[in-house]
């Protein structure tokens, strides 16, 4: 019987072995989710940003809004800061400031918390002393940058929100962190050419 027993479980065995694992279909499977991707046509080159709408929402929409409306197309990087960042997006040729809608909600305790900070690479809101006087005007870090992260909710320890990275194009970031700057209209750091933003596109999604 004994014998008997393990010939029957030899039988079973590689039946069972054969039994398929089901998996799932490609319905069932989640496509993953695309981030929007803004190329800026500078006069140094492309330079491609992806933006992060599930961590800075507010942020996001407001700078997409900004780019859909042409708001970037004919500005400058008006302050550049070798070994730390660029900085433009408001300002014309001119250093006039062009007009902008209202600030928008700093959101940097959800995006550091989530990981996104001042590293090198990364696109962060400018803004004045006020944590929530954003408005048009961006930088990209050229170095990490701890001291922008927030430290505490005083305005100078708030934190400035970063809200995506260069995905393509960093060399055109690093070549304007090489121009010479100067002094001029009572402002520093500003290149003594100019350094354009010939246009801001929102990148078709695959």
């Amino acid at each position: 019987m004994f014998r008997s027993t393990l010939c029957a479980l030899a039988m079973v065995l590689p039946m069972a072995a054969q039994v398929p694992v089901l998996q799932p279909s490609p319905a069932q499977v989640p496509a993953p989710v695309s981030k929007p991707r803004v190329q800026l046509l500078t006069s140094y080159g492309p330079i491609v940003v992806e933006l992060e709408p599930d961590l800075a929402p507010k942020t996001v929409a407001n700078f997409l809004q900004y780019v859909k409306d042409g708001h970037y197309k004919g500005t400058i990087f008006h302050r550049v800061i070798d070994g730390f960042m660029i900085q433009g997006g408001g300002l014309l040729e001119s250093l006039e400031e062009k007009p902008g809608r209202d600030p928008i909600q700093n959101e940097v305790a959800s995006t550091a918390k989530a990981g996104l900070k001042n590293t090198r690479g990364t696109i962060a809101m400018a803004r004045t002393g006020n944590p929530h006087s954003a408005t048009a005007q961006f930088y990209i870090n050229l170095a990490n940058n701890p001291s922008l992260d927030p430290r505490g909710f005083s305005e100078e320890g708030f934190g400035y929100c970063a809200f995506g990275r260069v995905v393509s194009g960093m060399e055109a970031v690093d070549k304007i962190a090489k121009v010479k700057t100067e002094w001029r209209r009572g402002q520093g750091d500003i290149p003594q050419f100019p350094v354009h933003i010939k246009d801001a596109v929102l990148l078709p999604q695959p």
